[in-house]
Parts: C-alpha cells; sequence; structure tokens
C-alpha cells in the first residue's frame, strides 16, 4: 500500500478535488518533491501551499499515521524538515522532535488506478498491459525505449568494469571472458562464461601456433574429453589436453555444465568451442584490434573465421555429419556484435572518459537488423515498431527488468495507462 501512495503521490493520480489536512486546512501542492532512494524523509524540496502560506520542505509517506511514531521519527531531527505527512490512514498526530506536529494529508488512491494496478500486477497474463499500447501516444513509447536502451548499456557496462577490477585492467582479457560467455547464446552462457575463467587467456595465447593445442584446451577444460572414443582426432586433443593440463595446472568443468537438448546442431556447444579456438588461433589480442576497425564490415571480418578442417564435417565427436563449412553465420555475428562489442565499446568509452566510443557502440547497434526473438515479435505484435537492434535491445529490457519483475508502477507504459484512463472495465 505504501508503494502505492508513492506513486500516486509523486506522478499527482490522487482526485483533483480541494485537498484539506487533517485539522480542516486547505492544502495545494506545488511541487511533489524529488524521491529519496536513501536514508530520510521519502522526498525533498517539495513546496506546498497550506491555507496559502507556501511551505518548502520534506513529505514523509507512511500507510498508517502511527508508523511516523513506530519508525522514531519523533526522535530523528532528520525528519524536523518534514512539512507534510502523507498517509492512508489516520489513526494519529504526529509530531517533530520539537512537540510541534506535523501537518497530515490522508491520501486517497482513486479507485480507478487502485483497479488497473491490481489488474496489472496480479493478473495470470505475462503481459497484461499489450492490448492497450496501441493507445499510447508513439512518441511516448519511444522516448521509453530510449530509456531501456540506456538502462541496458548501463547494466552490461557495470558487469564489464567489475571484471575489469578483477583482472586488473586487463580489457583483452575482460573482453575473452564476456566473448566466450556470449558463444554460449543463452542456454550455455553461464557454462562457456565459467570455461573462460577456468582457462586464463595467456595460456590460449601461448599455444595458438598449433590450432589442435588450442581446441585441446578449450574442449579438455570444458570436459568434453573424458569419453572413450576410437576417432583419431579425438585422441589427438585427449593426449594434447593431458599435456597441457599438467603445464598450467588446468583443472577442467564437468561437461554436465553444457546443455546440449534442444539445441539446434549449429549451436551445439561443441562446435561453438571450436569457432572460438579458431578465432584464438586467428587473432591475438582481438579487443585492441577490433577497437581500431574501421566500420562494421571490419569488425565483422575478425569474426569471420572456420573452424580446423575436423569440423566441416562434424557437429559434436560423437559422429560424423554430411560435409559442410561451419563458418559463423550473419545473425550470429550480429548477436555477437550486440551483446559482446557494444557493451565492450560502451564501457571503455566511459571508463576512459572516451566519448567516442560510446557513440561509436550506439551508432553499431543502429547499423544492426532488429533481432529476431520471442520477446521483440509480442511486443511488435501489440503495435511498437522496432527499426534496429538498438529498439530490440530496449524491448528485452523492458521484459527482463519490468514485467517479468512486475515493475509495472515504474514502467512508463503502466504510467500512460493509468495518467491517460487506460484502464480494465
Amino acid at each position: 500500500m505504501e508503494r502505492l501512495l508513492h506513486y500516486v503521490w509523486k506522478y499527482k493520480l490522487y482526485v483533483a478535488t480541494p485537498l484539506t489536512t487533517t485539522d480542516g486546512r486547505l492544502l495545494q501542492v506545488i511541487d511533489p518533491g524529488i524521491q529519496n532512494t536513501d536514508a530520510g524523509p521519502d522526498f525533498f524540496n517539495a513546496k506546498i501551499k497550506i491555507d496559502g502560506t507556501l511551505w518548502a520542505g520534506s513529505v514523509e509517506i507512511h500507510d498508517k499515521a502511527s508508523d511516523w511514531l513506530l519508525h522514531g521519527h519523533d526522535k530523528n531531527r532528520a525528519y524536523d524538515t518534514v512539512v507534510l505527512h502523507v498517509t492512508g490512514l489516520n489513526d494519529m498526530e504526529v509530531t517533530r522532535t520539537t512537540g510541534e506536529l506535523v501537518p497530515q494529508l490522508v491520501l486517497t488512491v482513486p479507485e480507478t488506478v487502485s483497479r488497473s494496478i491490481d489488474w496489472l500486477l496480479y493478473r495470470e497474463a505475462s503481459l497484461p498491459c499489450l492490448n492497450y499500447i496501441p493507445q499510447i501516444d508513439s512518441m511516448h513509447i519511444s522516448s521509453w525505449l530510449a530509456v531501456l536502451l540506456s538502462e541496458r548499456l548501463e547494466r552490461k557496462t557495470h558487469d564489464i568494469l567489475t571484471l575489469l577490477e578483477q583482472y586488473k585492467d586487463d580489457w583483452n582479457e575482460v573482453f575473452y571472458i564476456i566473448l566466450t560467455r556470449n558463444f554460449g547464446f543463452g542456454v550455455n552462457n553461464d557454462a562457456f562464461e565459467r570455461l573462460a575463467k577456468s582457462l586464463p587467456l595467456r595460456c590460449v595465447q601461448k599455444q595458438r601456433g598449433s590450432s589442435s593445442q588450442v581446441e585441446a584446451m578449450l574442449f579438455g577444460q570444458a570436459g568434453m574429453l573424458t569419453e572413450e572414443n576410437d576417432d583419431p582426432y579425438y585422441r589427438l586433443l585427449q593426449r594434447e589436453y593431458q599435456f597441457l593440463a599438467y603445464k598450467f595446472s588446468l583443472i577442467p568443468l564437468d561437461a554436465s555444465v553444457f546443455k546440449n537438448l534442444r539445441i539446434r546442431p549449429v549451436n551445439f556447444p561443441y562446435l561453438k568451442v571450436a569457432q572460438l579456438a579458431a578465432l584464438w588461433v586467428q587473432h591475438d589480442t582481438l579487443f585492441s584490434s577490433i577497437l581500431h576497425a574501421g566500420s562494421i564490415g571490419g569488425i565483422k571480418e575478425y569474426f569471420r573465421i572456420t573452424p580446423s578442417d575436423y569440423w566441416t564435417t562434424h557437429y559434436h565427436f560423437r559422429c560424423a555429419s554430411a560435409p559442410k563449412p561451419k563458418l559463423i553465420g550473419e545473425n550470429t555475428l550480429n548477436i555477437l556484435l550486440i551483446n559482446t562489442v557494444v557493451p565492450m565499446f560502451f564501457a571503455y568509452g566511459l571508463h576512459n572518459k572516451l566519448p567516442e566510443y560510446c557513440d561509436r557502440a550506439t551508432r553499431l547497434l543502429e547499423t544492426i537488423p532488429p533481432e529476431k526473438n520471442t520477446i521483440v515479435s509480442t511486443f511488435c505484435n501489440a503495435g511498437i515498431s522496432v527499426s534496429n537492434a538498438c529498439d530490440t535491445q530496449a524491448l528485452i529490457q523492458l521484459k527482463r527488468e519490468y514485467c517479468e519483475k512486475k515493475k509495472c508502477l515504474y514502467c512508463r507504459i503502466g504510467f500512460r495507462m493509468l495518467k491517460s484512463g487506460i484502464y480494465p472495465v
């Protein structure tokens, strides 16, 4: 209830009839203030008029007036700046530490707002607002997508900078971890990240003169060389890994962490490991090279590699397949750019105070076609148009961070539904 009172106060969604304090004085809200997410009163720098007198200060909000006493605000000088106590239930008068009475307002949540929020938060449908999206002005949708994209880039940047601190500002090592993680393509992301963290890039770099040794290190670390298999190439990799594991004191993962069920052959973890191996055989410090690429085409060229000949006729070790080059496809390249290169550029620009790299990250997203997945198609079918990867990344952020977490009160689509009176009957 208190969260709802915060929301109604912040956006002035209460009934527009004249407001009065609990002691009958006329109240006018000039500015609800700035919401405070730290310790102290709930809103700072609010401006209100009580019987024509202007007051500036803080506003505190509680379900019940007695919560003021329960939380000890009557003994905390930080709350002496409160010029208005907003509550859903007036069950007592409240005072500052000086004994002065604090003006109080009983805030009534309009029934339409209450019904709409209950419907949004507790309806069984995963996206109850979908049918109402066409009624929201496209300008509001566009501005919200821009905010969501910034949020997503900031979240990914935070993850990258955390790794950067752990790995002592080694950008190539961090890029190696992020890239390897994204070769998991969702279902195996965590497993591939564990693989990268268990096998330092320096170990791979020292053996990159031999394709079979780089493959042996990656497959061995992934726990994929522990079975009995008469395949000559498999046996070669087993022997190579046994030597390399001893040389670098490597401890392999358990292969069970990698998922294979309901995955298309082109995304089998075995093939993805082979493609990763080919990348690191071809390139020493890949991130340093990509930083200086002149175009999106130039960046993609670094990823256009072919795994070793063995993989022309295999998707995994257990059986052969019809001959087919196992190049990284265009759609896969776009996904790697979106999830690896773009956030790395953005983080690099922020960390080194080089805004041109942040701009470059955004421009790169603008040149990549919209992603095709169930999240994007769901919103598109509801009437949201997308033109590039900026839009689709924003929609993924919306689904993951707002819809799935039921944060409708903090979503601008939810807000517009309430503000415009769009609610279920």
